[in-house]
């Protein structure tokens, strides 16, 4: 009988570590794939803090002058592997070097 209650336990355990190990979790979000028509012209929902914090975490720096044009696109200035370039985010963060 003690055998019996020993195995059960043995049992239930591993069956609890088989379930933790196949359980999912969501990864962090990724940037979103350039699309090969962007920016994509669309009602861009980013603020401009937003927009600046999506070109730095993907490598830019020194982000300037961003504004909203008529398409709802963000454009600006920043630097991207020590040149100066400009910029555009779409509604779907998209990232364009122009």
């Amino acid at each position: 009988m003690k055998k019996l209650i020993i195995m059960s336990l043995i049992a239930t355990a591993a069956s609890f570590g088989a379930m933790a190990q196949t359980s999912t979790t969501s990864p962090a979000p990724s940037p979103a794939p350039a699309d090969a028509n962007a920016p994509l012209p669309g009602a861009n929902s980013f603020t401009e803090g937003q927009a600046k914090s999506r070109l730095e975490a993907n490598g830019y720096t020194a982000v300037t002058d961003l504004k909203k044009d008529e398409n709802g696109v963000w454009k600006g200035k920043a630097t991207h592997g020590g040149q100066s370039v400009g910029v555009s985010v779409d509604y779907r963060g998209n990232i364009v070097r122009n």
